[in-house]
């Protein structure tokens, strides 16, 4: 039987969805999801399969207006993710319809577009009434010849089996690329990371919102089966130190005991978790913290 396999690009706004719709594709956890926008930092690929075919996903970091050398790296991570895959899905909100940053999404398009397929997925199709998704989508499709349309919710599961079907049918015919029992190409020391990270930002909500880093310092296999999980949280200022370990420390405690549970079940073993905070003013300017988030330093150069 003829298999396939390709690399399919999620690309929109902060906040559209994507996380949401490649876990949901891939059917595990491989991308943190929050009510936060600007989570996704790395270009994390996971791989979905359909029949005899293996897509494999790259979730890129939101489209924004980049400020920062962090945000300016995040941004050229994105459109260098759609312009190596062979299908782009572009996730456009519902409830939120077009603007700027969609407008500038779609002129980005035309310079990517032109040798792929991209397909618009219109998602958080449930908070909005059907006239308005129909005009919704018609305006899109005015603005760009996208291949094809689907009106998806990522979070319930609407729609998300006929996308990857199509997608499944769109990738080139060609050997795998992973085995097949491989969802995620990062590091585990990268996801460990990440996973903390998502419940530093679910915790600490507007307190700290981008501010902060994790890295896994240690990864310790131990004879038991379990594993040692040394993590460095890195803060800018003094005063984020105290925010983050909270009063009598309840604030790290939790995000500890948290991260450390969703490390287990992702693992399927006992985790020993250890956290420690320390301020690294200049880390949003360090290249080895860059390549840390799978990010090009250089990328975030004004």
């Amino acid at each position: 039987m003829t298999t396939r396999a390709g690399f399919v690009a999620l690309i929109g706004e902060p906040n559209a969805g994507k996380s949401t719709l490649l876990n949901r594709m891939v059917g595990a956890k491989v991308s943190i999801v929050t009510h936060k926008v600007q989570t996704t930092r790395a270009r994390i690929r996971g791989v979905a399969m359909e029949g005899e075919t293996q897509i494999v996903f790259v979730d890129t970091p939101g489209l924004f207006a980049p400020k920062r050398r962090l945000d300016r790296a995040m941004v050229a991570a994105a459109w260098s993710g759609a312009a190596d895959a062979d299908v782009v899905v572009l996730l456009v909100e519902a409830n939120r319809g077009i603007t700027e940053g969609v407008e500038r999404i779609l002129e980005g398009l035309n310079d990517i577009g032109a040798h792929r397929k991209v397909a618009l997925a219109v998602n958080k199709i449930d908070r909005v009434e059907a006239p308005k998704l129909l005009g919704l989508t018609k305006a899109l499709n005015e603005r760009y010849p996208f291949t094809e349309t689907f009106l998806i919710s990522a979070e319930k599961g609407h729609g998300v089996d006929t996308l990857r079907k199509w997608l499944a049918e769109e990738v080139p015919e060609g050997p795998w690329l992973y085995p097949e029992d491989q969802i995620a190409d990062l590091p585990l020391r990268m996801i460990a990371a990440e996973m903390t990270r998502e419940k530093l930002t679910l915790r600490l909500h507007q307190e700290l919102p981008y501010q902060l880093t994790v890295e896994t310092e240690k990864w310790e296999e131990r004879k038991d089966g379990s594993a040692r999980i040394d993590q460095i949280i890195y803060v800018i200022r003094d005063g984020h130190k105290g925010i983050l370990l909270g009063h009598k420390g309840e604030t790290i405690k939790a995000v500890s005991k948290a991260s450390r549970e969703e490390l287990e079940e992702f693992l399927g073993r006992r985790v020993h978790l250890f956290l420690q905070v320390k301020v690294r003013s200049g880390w949003l300017d360090e290249a080895e913290r860059y390549s840390e988030m799978g990010l090009n330093f250089k990328d975030g150069n004004a």
